[in-house]
């Protein structure tokens, strides 16, 4: 459903509104339930200063929505990562081929807001890790579900969160999420930020992604802003 409708977005960005009143739903796929994912157990130690973080887990829409109302999360940027610069367009990306994933890169205070529990928020509303190169209805690499620390505390946090899901048994299936080398983010364009503040009407935001913020609230309530950040 979103790679045809986003490539009519891409061709028109002003259409935005009127596409988003006449999206149909997708019947045939049921909606994404959150887990209830372990509490780290390896606890991230990043010092004092904003730190970045980037993750990619289906349609970004959906990743910097949920993460733009998490407290401590000051920036949320969706972008490609992956890639090449050359490659880094959206009409592009949807055909595959270019290694980038659709990706958000977050700036976040640790002292408010762990990089440990951005894993955890991320695996329990976010994205399903025994999905390979898929989430919901977006099928394809670019929506491939990693973890892309930046630097090497981040990486030790999410390389043992990983394999303490592994042994969780909460997830029936294998696990498939990855840990992936850090290489440059390119931001996407204009109209996909701030995508479901912008467009809380669109069909894909209310059937996929506007559930993931509901269960957000309710399940990390203490870390949840009824207010949304938007980028910039």
């Amino acid at each position: 459903m979103k790679r045809s409708l986003a490539l009519a977005l891409a061709a028109a960005p002003a259409a935005i509104a009127t596409v988003a009143m006449t999206a149909p739903a997708t019947p045939a796929l049921a909606l994404e339930e959150p887990v209830n994912a372990p509490a780290p157990k390896r606890i991230a130690k990043e010092g004092a200063g904003l730190k970045t973080a980037i993750f990619a887990g289906g349609c970004f829409w959906g990743v910097e929505g949920v993460f733009s109302h998490v407290k401590g999360v000051k920036s949320a940027v969706s972008g490609y990562h992956g890639g090449s610069a050359a490659t880094a367009k959206y009409d592009r990306i949807v055909r595959g081929g270019t290694n980038h994933a659709e990706s958000v890169k977050i700036t976040y205070d640790p002292y408010v807001i762990r990089y440990d529990e951005l894993v955890r928020i991320f695996f329990s509303v976010v994205a399903d890790p025994t999905l390979l190169n898929r989430q919901g209805p977006d099928v394809g690499a670019h929506y491939r579900t990693a973890l892309v620390p930046t630097n090497a505390e981040q990486r030790a946090v999410a390389q043992a969160y990983l394999k303490q899901m592994e042994a969780s048994g909460i997830w029936k299936r294998p696990i498939v999420a990855k840990v992936e080398r850090m290489k440059t983010f390119y931001p996407a364009e204009t109209y996909h930020q701030d995508f479901m503040a912008k467009n809380p009407g669109h069909g894909y935001i209310r059937r996929w992604d506007k559930p993931k913020v509901d269960a957000l609230k309710v399940m990390y309530s203490s870390d949840f802003s009824s207010s949304f950040l938007r980028d910039g």
